[in-house]
């Protein structure tokens, strides 16, 4: 099952229902069931007003976002859908850093719950640098059901992948 990439880590017989759903041509349809429309986030100041809002909900005491937007240049073939940066700067005597959050294009046109699971794991990495067991804690605290939103966003990719089609926007 070397087409479904996406789904390596999941157990031969989740992979064996994805490739009955691929089949008979169903996976689109059933996530579409799932989620029916997508946000309409659609600008970089949406965006990072979104995360903001995000940040102070769950991560109050965090270092500040300096950026959040849209990254026509972040692919998910590079394996990444959003980029958590900090860049150093000396200015005066100090040693400062800038968060700045970049999510993949792609998710300009997907459902809100893709979205707010990639500004989940972004966010993450402010105080959780490695994916371990705090950081998938932290993501899950944010966002309860970030697990499933994470593995249906995975079978979406499976489904672009194997139809080539977008299933919103």
């Amino acid at each position: 099952m070397s087409h479904l990439k996406y789904l390596s880590a999941y157990s031969e017989q989740t992979q064996q229902q994805v490739a009955q759903l691929i089949a008979k041509n169903q996976l689109g349809e059933v996530l579409l069931k799932r989620y029916s429309k997508p946000h309409d986030l659609r600008t970089d100041r949406a965006l990072y007003q979104y995360v903001q809002d995000l940040k102070s909900e769950f991560l109050r005491n965090a270092e500040p976002i300096n950026k959040v937007e849209y990254d026509s240049k972040i692919h998910v073939i590079n394996h990444a859908l959003g980029l958590h940066t900090a860049i150093s700067r000396v200015q005066g005597g100090k040693l400062k850093a800038k968060h700045e959050i970049r999510v993949a294009t792609m998710f300009k046109e997907v459902p809100l719950e893709f979205l707010r699971m990639i500004a989940v794991h972004e966010l993450a990495h402010i105080k959780e640098k490695q994916h371990d067991k705090a950081f998938y804690k932290l993501c899950t605290y944010m966002e309860p059901n970030y697990h499933q939103y994470e593995f249906d966003l995975r079978l979406y990719l499976t489904q672009l992948d194997t139809e080539g089609r977008k299933l919103w926007g």
